[in-house]
């Protein structure tokens, strides 16, 4: 029995292994060892004690077990089933990460609405209680409330729940106003290639941020005498980047220009919960916004953060790729114009309700109902643009969606190094994706989906795209681990069988 243990932790770390696109050597050299003792592990040959597991786990960012449960989440889909009924969209994700990062400029209480409840927000919660922070969750564990402490402790940041998340690198733009020197861990968060912090640095340097990098941790120091004397132009018109531009721009005396900014939805949350802080904000929805900054914030606050575009896109192309009638409600349908427009070039049949108003009062929201459609595959290729273009985040769904549509489709996600590379474990469903290099694959339609057992992606978007495959394949497959889906939504899979999935959370060690 002990031995059939050994062999199954061996398995899954082997496959985390792989779909992390390390090689036995290079996770021999993260945990000090040498590759022959890797091998064994993943060959069942080697005892292994759970401190060793853990390290791996960590290593790997991957749940292989976790302490307190009996390990790692997977699912299990029993596909080919027709989706019927309604299903709302959750509050965003990218929005509420960002919101949590901007409370700390606030002296007061912050209460935030109906934030979602996935696995970014808790890593940053219990960042943000490590360091000094009180937050507690109210009506029900509906709303959020966080009360930032006088003084914060940095030297006491976790660091293991701050490693889970690249959204710790939006602490970078709240704290330079608290501190004259901090440190913070790396970022993580998806396995998506190098994507460097530079340009978050050229734009917080103007506010007297210079940051090192040293084994594993973000070195920062402030110099006060530094300030935008002329606007600061984004290298990058990045979500991210610009909130963290905002973040410094809030609580710097004076006004300031950032030029070449995202006008996102998460940004534009931002921006509204900015102007309910007392900051006012012009220019939201375009690439210029002047911020007049407010030195000293401390205002008790109430918020309701919008929903969530690419959560919407995902239910859509559940619906697509079952072939099933389904409404989606509260539809950000700004964010989802384009992607939209595309499905139409396409053939979807669908029609939304009149638009109605979120309850942040200002983004605009739509009830969508699919159809059961005959799907041609675009004359275009896919690909994102900075908003108002497709997004970057819904580009993975369209290969679901390419792959149920006739004929060939170009999918070029310029964006990310990796991401792309994962889309092609759909070839495990009965796919047809040719990958043309590191950021272009070729999908190819209609598809006859089997069932299959296999890894997680550890790419958030691209795990979800397999899981919606996985609803479209008639027979049981099985989802191993998959943390990273929990990192991103709320109860998927309970709000997927709601509407008529199947799909089953189990762990097996």
């Amino acid at each position: 029995m002990a031995d059939d243990y050994l062999v199954r932790i061996g398995k899954l770390i082997r496959d985390a292994r792989q779909h992390r696109g390390w090689t036995q050597a290079q996770l021999a050299e993260a945990l000090g060892t040498s590759q022959s003792a890797v091998n064994r592990v993943e060959r069942g040959n080697q005892n292994i004690s759970l401190e060793m597991i853990a390290r791996i786990g960590e290593a790997l960012d991957s749940e292989i077990v976790s302490l307190g449960y009996a390990g790692p989440m997977h699912l299990r889909v029993v596909g080919g089933r027709r989706l019927s009924g309604a299903i709302d969209v959750k509050t965003s994700k990218n929005a509420c990460v960002a919101l949590l990062c901007a409370s700390l400029l606030n002296k007061g209480r912050t209460v935030l609405r109906r934030v979602a409840r996935i696995e970014e927000v808790y890593r940053l919660l219990e960042v943000l209680g490590s360091i000094g922070v009180r937050t507690r969750w109210i009506n029900d564990g509906v709303d959020l409330e966080i009360v930032p402490g006088a003084d914060l402790d940095m030297d006491a940041i976790d660091e293991v729940a701050a490693r889970r998340t690249r959204s710790i690198i939006m602490f970078l733009g709240p704290l330079l106003h608290r501190m004259d020197r901090f440190r913070l861990p790396y970022a993580g968060g998806c396995d998506l290639g190098t994507r460097t912090i530079e340009p978050h640095m050229i734009a917080l340097r103007r506010f007297g941020l210079d940051v090192t990098a040293t084994e594993g941790q973000y070195h920062a120091v402030v110099d006060r005498s530094v300030s935008p004397d002329r606007p600061i132009v984004l290298t990058e018109r990045g979500d991210t980047v610009t909130e963290n531009a905002l973040l410094a721009a809030a609580r710097h005396d004076g006004v300031t220009v950032i030029r070449n900014a995202s006008s996102n939805y998460m940004v534009q949350d931002l921006c509204f919960f900015l102007e309910a802080l007392g900051v006012k904000v012009e220019g939201i929805g375009t690439t210029t916004l002047t911020v007049h900054g407010m030195p000293n914030i401390d205002v008790d606050v109430d918020y309701s953060p919008s929903e969530d575009p690419v959560e919407a896109m995902s239910l859509l192309a559940a619906a697509v790729v079952t072939e099933s009638e389904l409404t989606v409600r509260r539809v950000p349908i700004e964010f989802l114009e384009i992607e939209l427009a595309v499905l139409e070039e396409m053939g979807l049949d669908h029609d939304r309700t009149p638009e109605y108003v979120a309850d942040n009062g200002r983004t605009r929201l739509v009830d969508l109902t699919v159809r059961p459609s005959k799907l041609e595959a675009p004359i275009d290729k896919i690909h994102p643009m900075p908003f108002p273009g497709l997004n970057i985040d819904n580009v993975p769904f369209f290969a679901a969606i390419a792959a149920s549509a006739q004929g060939k489709t170009l999918i070029h996600d310029w964006v990310y190094d990796n991401r792309a590379i994962y889309l092609t474990d759909l070839n495990r469903l009965g796919g047809r994706l040719q990958l043309l290099d590191p950021h272009r694959v070729l999908v190819e339609g209609p598809t006859r989906w089997r069932a299959a057992e296999m890894m997680c992606p550890p790419a958030l978007r691209p795990a979800v795209v397999v899981l919606l495959a996985m609803m479209a394949a008639p027979g049981t497959s099985v989802l191993r681990n998959v943390y990273v889906i929990n990192r991103g939504y709320e109860d998927l899979a309970e709000r997927l069988n709601s509407v008529g999935a199947q799909i089953e959370t189990f762990r097996d060690i």
